[in-house]
Order: structure tokens, then sequence, then C-alpha cells
């Protein structure tokens, strides 16, 4: 058999949380099965996604990002099995991005992996991810541009299953490309079993984790998030909206949690949705692609009977604003109680080590003391 590179290239929100968690909780089994997972983290990935892709967002990410794609390439070179790389922003790729992926390894088979549902169970759920990013677009203006743009991994090209099949086939034989439908009903570690089919590798012989979820906003929390990030306008690095606006404010537990799911707008969802959805299942109906699972899950489903974020109410939002000032407050509360304990014990380390040194007069000794006993002050008040 050739030896294969495997492009694990989502679609996004298809269980693709917990295929990396397995994946890279495995690592050390996967290679010694014969599978290799390059890179020292999960982020190795996301910056060859963006590499590989030209998004010109990459230069504004830390660390190194000098040739993150050419990295992953060339600790796979002399790997004897096969490789796998593992990002849902592959999924835009154009296929000039494609071609030089295949490219880069002449003597690999290029496989692409995609776990799929059918786009319209997507959009919600993908919009609500744009939103804990920073975007601020009501859902059915969003996708903004219509049109695919490679370098962005937030647009229709990136969980859009027909237009990504239709792109990656230009240079990827079908039989190459690896269709996974995923039942969100089901046990995920039978979707494990099914990517490790693929792989090529027993699903027993490894750990699968325990259910990883993304946590989501109930329809009140998203749409306040929504008026909250156009304020946010010191906030617009990468790292910035992935530690504050999407690790504290999203997901930090300092919003309601409501857990109340919402829907797309009913005119984007027949004029849009829809359409899109059934052209994919239409086009794997076809045949060449490797279907692992009931294609049947592909296919669009109703409209479902959820509110909008538009019918969410002024006093909704106040109420749910309040409750995050009120959360916010305590942890405000918890950090500044912790800096305060912090500065009142370097300045008696500093006292002490002065004095142990014989460097501090009486004069200065009493402002050591005095100052101490101010910290000490400010601290209980704030108790």
């Amino acid at each position: 058999m050739a030896r294969r590179v495997l492009v694990h290239l989502g679609l996004p929100k298809t269980g693709t949380t917990y295929l990396q968690a397995a994946l890279w909780s495995n690592k050390d089994r996967l290679r010694k099965a014969g599978v290799l997972l390059p890179g020292a983290r999960h982020r190795r990935h996301l910056l060859a996604s963006l590499d590989i892709r030209e998004d010109p967002r990459l230069a504004r990410r830390t660390g190194d990002i000098a040739h993150p794609w050419q990295d992953l390439v060339d600790e796979s070179r002399d790997f004897p099995g096969d490789v796998l790389i593992s990002h849902e922003f592959f999924g835009a790729a154009a296929p000039r991005h494609v071609r030089r992926m295949v490219d880069s390894f002449p003597d690999r088979e290029l496989h692409a992996v995609v776990t799929a549902r059918p786009l319209t169970d997507l959009v919600a759920s993908r919009w609500q991810e744009w939103i804990k990013n920073g975007g601020a677009l009501p859902i059915d203006e969003w996708p903004a541009r219509r049109t695919y743009d490679p370098a962005n991994e937030w647009g229709w090209g990136s969980f859009d299953l027909h237009d990504i099949l239709q792109r990656w086939e230009q240079v990827v034989p079908r039989e190459r490309i690896h269709v996974l439908p995923v039942d969100t009903s089901a046990d995920p570690v039978e979707l494990w079993r099914r990517f490790c089919g693929v792989l090529g590798v027993d699903a027993d012989e490894f750990s699968a984790p325990a259910d990883v979820v993304n946590a989501s906003l109930g329809v009140v929390e998203v749409e306040l998030l929504r008026r909250v990030t156009p304020h946010l306008t010191d906030f617009l690095s990468a790292s910035d909206r992935g530690r504050w606006v999407r690790g504290y404010l999203a997901e930090g537990g300092v919003l309601p949690e409501s857990g109340e799911r919402f829907r797309v707008g009913r005119e984007a969802y027949e004029n849009h949705h829809v359409g899109r959805a059934r052209a994919a299942v239409d086009l794997v109906a076809e045949g060449g692609f490797d279907v692992r699972g009931d294609a049947s899950l592909l296919e669009p489903r109703p409209l479902p009977d959820h509110r909008h974020p538009g019918e969410v109410t002024d006093a909704e939002l106040v109420e749910s604003a309040a409750q995050t000032i009120a959360a916010m407050l305590e942890d405000v509360r918890t950090i500044s109680r912790e800096r305060d304990e912090l500065r009142r014990r370097l300045v008696e380390e500093e006292s002490m080590e002065a004095r142990a040194r014989g460097f501090v007069d009486e004069e200065q000794q009493g402002s050591w003391v005095r100052l101490s006993r101010s910290l000490d002050r400010f601290r209980r008040h704030g108790e």
C-alpha cells in the first residue's frame, strides 16, 4: 500500500473537537501503529492551514510562524507510515492550495477526510462560533460575502460540503476523499471508530476520551455578545479574541447559561441553506467518494421550531447583561484580593531581605511597616 497523507479538514461542528482530542491524546500510540501526527501540538496544524491558504493574518500570529506547513512536511519526510494533519480551516483551501499540499509529498498519496453534516444544521452553530470570535453581523446577514474566499475560514467555503468537495476533487481523486456523515445523536465513539477505519488502525487499541463538547450559548446570550463585540475596539488580535472574547466572555462562565437553541430566518433558510445542502447530497449520490456511514444523514432538515435571535427582547438583554456584570464583578474582586495579597507579601519579603542585609535604618524601617499596614487595611476594606 502506498504511504498516505490524510488531511482531516472538518467540517466544523461535526465532532472535530472530539476527534482532535482523541488524536492528540493518542499521539504516541498512533505513531507506534504507523500514523504520524506531526507537530508538537494542535496549534501547529492551525498555523499550517493559514500558511497553505495564504491567509495574511498568519503574520499577526504569535510564535514560530515562518513556515508552519513546511515544518510539518519536513517532520513527516522520513516517517515510514501514514501522516495525519487535522484542522477544519483546511476546508477553505482553493484547488491551487490543495495542489501545493499534493506537491509537498511527491512520494505519498494525499487523501481528504471530511466529517460532514447538512449545511442546514451548521449555519446557526457556525454563526455562534463566529460571534464568539469577535463577529457582529446578524445571523441572516452572515457570511457577509456570498462568494468563496479561501482566506476566509468563517465563510461558506469552510462548511459548505458541496463547495468543498467540488474544490478538492479538482486535485484529489474522489476515491481518496473519505466522507463520514455524522449522527449527532449517536455515541461519539462510533465516529471515532469510523475515523480509525479510514486511518487503518484498530479503534479498540486507543483510549477514546469522554465526549468533548464546545460550550454553546443560548439565544439571549449570543445576541448580547453580538451587541458587545463592536465595542471591544482594543481586542482585535487573534490572541485577544481567543483569550478574552471567546475564552473569558463567551466561555468563561460569566454569561448566563440559558441553553435556549435558536434558528436562522426562514428567508435565508429557504433561499440559501436548503439549496446548498441539497447540492451536497446530489454530488455525493453521483458516486466515487468513499462514504463511511449513512449518507442519508446529509439530507437537509426542516427549519427547527426555535426562536430567532432577532426575537430576543430588550428586557431579556438587560437582564442577561446585569447577570454578566455581576459575575464579572465577582471575578474582579477575586483578582484584586489576590493581587493585593501578592503585593503585601512582596513588601514583607523586601523589608525582611533589606533588614537582613543591614541596609535599612529606623526611619526607612518605619516606612516599610506603614506601607505594609496600609496594604493590609486596603485588603480588609475590599473584603
